[in-house]
């Protein structure tokens, strides 16, 4: 059986169901005393403070002004579980030296957990900022994830919120390289770019630093948009997530890595196949999606494919889809249902599946293609359903309506056709 399903509403489907699931554990958690607490999460926000922020452009003042009214504001509204910290670029250095400007970057406040007395510091710290020089994205970035991970091995949120106006000045060392290398380490690490004011090229660097580790980017032309954009960020922080587990697909079927319910993250080169393996119980339904990301510019016309197979390499069940070219994500999903047991003896077997996730991205000469691709895999498994239509109808997806609309309209052509011509003839004899 062949089917090709929307891949969003099993995105969200499966989403929902393992958050209903977390929400659901969540008492028994809490009742259990021995149950260790949830890792705070910790957010960096990243200021640039070079000289181009000296510009008077945002409601009549300059970046610099709007930024530090924008941190105040988010400094006291900062939820307490969260651990924030400060980190500045060009900051420091007024010079023409490149290779000292592109050292410019300073942690102004360390990353953590903010009671009165740490938000009015971090408030001082940052009243003291003038525009000065440089704008070494790509340097800070990399200082701002050490910041969240040195020492620290446990897994929790991690967010950076990446302040700026500019493009980086400080190439080769490309902001999005640096970004999909972040994002490539696993270490649950999400950038968040806002743009201030900002001119094409710097809101495509931006883009491309955020959609490399699945974060967002927003342009920013009001203080109310920056302050308010900033404080949803530190705020969804603070929300529970789930947060993938890194899965190591394997070239093969036979050495790939078991699944259970739940959302899983690897990288897959441009135009290959990796394989994950799902072990299903008897009158269990598999449900999986798949997303890869197209986190850098790829050639037009692609498309990603999601096969349920035996491990003997028979196609069971798949899901696909295709692109035409956007940065983007592309998505795809599948459902396979199996059989309740016949006796006593079949009661607790399972059917072992392969899902092979493949894909066919292909990149210009210029386009790095390493690291790979990110792909995010959901694999649910589920009660089947008793109910006969459920199953019969879901390789139609929400199209069984038309077929029977055709079937209706074909009927009633039918007696319309079969009328006029009983008419044309008696009118026939008639003459």
């Amino acid at each position: 059986m062949i089917t090709r399903q929307r891949p969003a509403a099993w995105a969200i489907a499966l989403l929902a169901a393992l958050t209903a699931g977390l929400v659901t554990a969540g008492p028994a958690a809490a009742d259990d005393s021995d149950e260790p607490a949830q890792p705070s999460p910790k957010v960096e926000l990243v200021l640039d403070v070079s000289g181009s922020m000296r510009a008077r452009d945002i409601d009549g003042k300059s970046r610099m002004a709007a930024a530090k009214q924008a941190f105040n504001e988010v400094l006291d509204a900062t939820p307490d579980e969260v651990a924030l910290g400060i980190r500045t670029l060009g900051a420091n250095y007024r010079g023409d030296d490149r290779k000292t400007g592109c050292k410019d970057t300073e942690l102004l406040y360390p990353v953590e957990q903010l009671d009165k007395a740490g938000r009015t510091d971090a408030k001082t710290a940052v009243a003291t900022l003038a525009p000065t020089g440089w704008t070494p994205i790509g340097p800070t970035l990399l200082k701002a994830a050490d910041d969240l991970t040195k020492n620290d091995d446990a897994e929790r949120s991690r967010r950076i919120v990446l302040i700026s106006d500019g493009e980086d000045t400080c190439q080769p060392l490309d902001p999005c390289v640096v970004a999909r290398d972040i994002s490539a380490k696993g270490i649950h690490l999400t950038i968040d770019t806002l743009g201030l004011v900002p001119d094409a090229k710097t809101r495509d660097q931006l883009s491309c630093i955020a959609e490399a580790t699945g974060g967002t980017y927003t342009s920013i032309r009001h203080t109310d948009e920056l302050s308010g954009r900033v404080k949803q960020l530190v705020d969804r922080a603070a929300d529970p997530v789930v947060t993938p587990v890194e899965a190591k697909g394997a070239t093969e079927c036979t050495a790939a890595p078991e699944l259970k319910s739940g959302l899983y993250t690897d990288r897959e080169k441009f135009a290959e196949h990796r394989y994950y393996r799902v072990d299903v119980p008897a009158g269990k339904e598999l449900r999986a999606s798949v997303s890869v990301a197209a986190d850098r510019a790829v050639n037009q016309d692609y498309g990603v494919l999601l096969r349920a197979e035996t491990p003997g390499g028979r196609e069971i069940v798949r899901g696909q889809e295709s692109g035409d070219g956007r940065t983007d994500v592309i998505s795809t999903g599948l459902r396979y249902p199996t059989p309740e047991a016949d006796d006593d003896e079949e009661e607790g077997t399972a059917e072992s599946v392969c899902l092979r996730v493949s894909n066919s991205f292909s990149a210009g000469a210029a386009v790095k293609t390493s690291p790979g691709l990110p792909v995010e895999l959901a694999v649910d498994l589920v009660d089947t359903s008793d109910e006969a239509s459920d199953v019969a109808f879901f390789g139609l997806g929400h199209g069984w309506w038309l077929l029977g609309l055709l079937v209706l309209v074909g009927f009633l052509a039918g007696l319309v056709w079969g009328w006029v011509s009983r008419w044309r003839f008696a009118v026939w004899r008639t003459n």
